[in-house]
C-alpha cells in the first residue's frame, strides 16, 4: 500500500476588498461583552454527531471519556475570534472519538508530552488554524499564537520529516467531518 499525502490550497480574500457580497447572515450577536460570530456558531450547531460543549471553567479542553468539550465562557477570551479559535481546536479533538474518526491521539492516549500526544496538538492545531481562515477569523494575535503553538509541537517531534504531512490530511480529515462535507 502506498501512502501520500497533499495539502488543500484555498483561496482566501478580505472581506473588505469585495464588492456587492450580501453579508446580511452574518451579524453579530452580543453574548456578554464579546460579540457571537454567526457564521462560526452554524458550524458548531451543525457538526454531525457533536461533543457536549460547556461553557464552564477557566481551561479548554476535550474529556474522551465524557465526549465534552469544555471551554470558558466567551467572556474570558480577548476576542470573540480567540474564542472560536479556541472552540475549533477542541472540536478537532472530538473528531478523533472512537465514535467519529478514531484518531490514536485521542482514542489511545498516552499522556501529556507523548509523541501520540503531540502528533494530536498538531492536527488540533492546524485544524483550527483551516477552520478560522475557513469563516474568516484571524488577527496578527491569532495568527502568531498558532504559529508558536505549532512550532513547539513540530520541534518535539523534529525526527519525523513526514509529521506536517500527516498532521495537514489528519487535521483536513477533521475538518470535513466537523463540516460534513465528506460522511463517514
Amino acid at each position: 500500500m502506498v501512502k501520500t499525502a497533499f495539502l488543500k490550497y484555498y483561496k482566501v480574500f478580505n472581506v473588505g476588498d469585495c464588492d456587492e457580497l450580501d453579508l446580511s447572515g452574518l451579524e453579530n450577536t452580543n453574548l456578554g461583552n464579546k460579540p457571537k460570530i454567526d457564521l462560526c456558531e452554524e458550524i458548531v450547531g451543525t457538526m454531525p454527531d457533536p461533543p457536549k460543549i460547556s461553557n464552564s471553567g477557566d481551561e479548554a479542553y476535550y474529556s474522551p471519556l465524557t465526549d465534552e468539550v469544555c471551554i470558558p465562557a466567551i467572556s474570558k477570551f480577548h476576542s470573540s475570534e480567540a474564542y472560536y479559535n479556541v472552540l475549533f481546536h477542541e472540536l478537532v479533538h472530538a473528531t478523533g472519538h472512537v465514535s467519529r474518526l478514531n484518531r490514536e491521539g485521542v482514542s489511545a492516549n498516552q499522556g501529556f508530552g507523548s509523541e501520540v500526544y503531540s502528533k494530536e496538538e498538531l492536527i488540533a492545531e492546524i485544524g483550527a488554524g483551516i477552520l478560522s481562515g475557513y469563516v474568516g477569523i484571524s488577527d496578527e494575535k491569532l495568527l502568531s499564537n498558532s504559529a508558536a503553538y505549532i512550532q513547539a509541537w513540530m520541534e518535539k517531534l523534529s525526527s519525523d520529516k513526514n509529521l506536517i504531512f500527516e498532521a495537514s490530511g489528519k487535521a483536513q480529515k477533521a475538518v470535513d467531518y466537523i463540516l460534513d462535507i465528506c460522511p463517514f
